[in-house]
């Protein structure tokens, strides 16, 4: 009984800072794209300045500053869902952060059954570990691969990313206890739902897929 105790309040303790971590990659997200937002029109009339002037030059400058600016609080991918949005986007704006190549695409344009938190732990744990073995590699060589969409009743994910080394037999993590929990908790939110997981790994690249049953009829979003 002790031990159960231990472990379910180890389990809660792990969801919990999953889903602050989470919070927190959406809520910076979402604060540069207010700033952004913010500072608009103070763009707007810095170019109005060179233009009266006939400074062409220092306008394409501007523009070119403005388009990186707005290319790191841009929404990476749109799925349809707004739940997956935040989730996705939120990992996928600090992979590009850390210069990993990003090819996303994803059509889920319904009310998901899985809960959100399970989705969190899922797709967040997903995410991690592949910018983690992205990061082995030198930028030019970084790349996560997404692909999402309901197939029949099921929700249908798959990633591929680039990693450093050789093919393994294992894919538990190689960086300690806490990362072998957060792979363990994937595959047992996985579980919870009735889904299914599949790991691939080749020289070079990782790959899993994911299937998870959406038990009630679907609605789409507003």
């Amino acid at each position: 009984m002790l031990f159960d105790r231990l472990i379910r309040k180890r389990v809660t303790a792990f969801e919990q800072e999953i889903l602050q971590k989470y919070y927190a990659e959406v809520e910076n997200m979402y604060t540069k794209m207010r700033g952004w937002r913010h500072d608009y029109r103070h763009h707007i009339q810095a170019m109005k300045v060179y233009a009266a002037d006939g400074r062409l030059e220092e306008i394409q400058d501007y523009l070119s500053m403005l388009d990186d600016d707005l290319t790191n609080v841009e929404t990476v991918i749109k799925t349809g869902n707004r739940m997956l949005d935040a989730i996705l986007n939120s990992k996928l704006t600090l992979a590009v952060e850390r210069e990993i190549r990003v090819k996303a695409e994803a059509r889920v344009p319904v009310s998901l059954t899985t809960p959100a938190v399970d989705l969190c732990i899922i797709l967040g744990n997903l995410l991690d570990n592949a910018m983690d073995a992205c990061m082995e590699l030198p930028p030019p060589e970084r790349l996560i691969r997404l692909y999402m969409e309901i197939k029949g009743n099921y929700l249908y994910l798959a990633l591929t990313n680039t990693a450093g080394g050789k093919k393994k037999k294992s894919f538990a993590s190689s960086k300690g206890a806490g990362h072998g929990l957060g792979l363990r908790r994937l595959d047992e939110a996985v579980k919870k739902n009735g889904g299914y997981v599949a790991r691939a790994s080749e020289d070079n690249a990782f790959s899993t897929e994911i299937l998870l049953p959406q038990w009630e009829e679907a609605t789409e979003c507003s």
